[in-house]
């Protein structure tokens, strides 16, 4: 028996049927080829589709939140599969951890209603990205997850460029085109902290993103936090019609997925509905 088509709810269970379970995980993306499976490449879904089909003796198929690039990280990365009904999900974590390397982990199984679909059913999805413009670069024991710049970086002038990006836009100058897919986003939160360690944060909230939108985003602003640009450079491109290459892509290893928002059960089905219609620029 194999899985159910990754986009469609799981048949009713009972009688051998299937049960749609939710997996919160995270991992270190260091040594993966992003996400998506790839022939002859290590990836996170990869890993974790053979870890599965391991343990339930049957090829399993995985949806998730949002596909990460090559180096990218996660800590709130959030994927479903459809199991069979009698499978025991709350103890799928540690089985999965004798099997799995040390640089991806589940974190929790659920089982959620055959409605829910990490992809379509998201609300948002929340991205940190550290910088550290220290003298001596990043604290050696964060330089997996943090880039160093070498140049000082203006707070103010990073956190009011960033507030001209805010709203729906075509993103299309900062997004690596895909044949059929929009560029069209909802830039709901992007803002920058300080930490007590000197550390820059970016946090970017947006109910999607496309290819490469959220290094691309950073990559422009830091021209503006060293000075390169002017303020209000990066809200200009959004008039682009095209993907720009006056933008610095930001080194993926700064990027970290650290949350997806889903609505109550009973707002599954409308939310999915939404998603999957075309967006068009209001």
């Amino acid at each position: 028996m194999t899985s159910a088509v990754h986009d469609e709810p799981a048949t009713p269970s009972g009688d051998g049927g299937l049960v749609r379970v939710r997996l919160d995980l995270g991992y270190d993306g260091t040594e993966f080829s992003g996400w998506a499976r790839q022939p002859e490449r290590r990836t996170v879904c990869g890993v974790l589709e053979e870890s599965l089909s391991q343990v339930f003796r049957q090829p399993l198929t995985l949806t998730v939140a949002g596909r990460t690039d090559a180096g990218v990280h996660a800590s709130g990365q959030v994927a479903h599969v459809d199991l069979p009904a009698e499978s025991d999900v709350d103890g799928l974590p540690k089985r999965l951890s004798r099997i799995l390397p040390a640089d991806v982990r589940v974190f929790r199984a659920t089982r959620v209603p055959d409605e829910f679909d990490a992809r379509f059913t998201a609300l948002r999805r929340h991205y940190e990205y550290r910088v550290a413009d220290a003298p001596f670069g990043a604290d050696p024991l964060r330089r997996l997850d943090t880039i160093s710049w070498p140049r000082p970086l203006s707070l103010t002038a990073l956190s009011e460029a960033s507030e001209l990006l805010l709203g729906e836009h075509d993103f299309c100058a900062f997004c690596k085109r895909r044949e059929g897919a929009t560029t069209i986003r909802e830039l709901q939160r992007l803002t920058w902290t300080r930490g007590e360690d000197g550390v820059l944060t970016a946090a970017v909230s947006a109910d999607a993103f496309c290819h490469s939108m959220v290094r691309s985003l950073v990559g422009a602003l830091l021209a503006v936090g060293e000075g390169r640009k002017p303020v209000d450079w990066p809200a200009s491109l959004l008039r682009s019609t095209e993907r720009s290459s006056s933008v610095t892509v930001a080194p993926p290893h700064g990027l970290t997925l650290v949350r997806v928002d889903y609505p109550a059960d009973q707002d599954l089905a409308a939310r999915a509905a939404v998603t999957r219609n075309v967006r068009v620029a209001s």
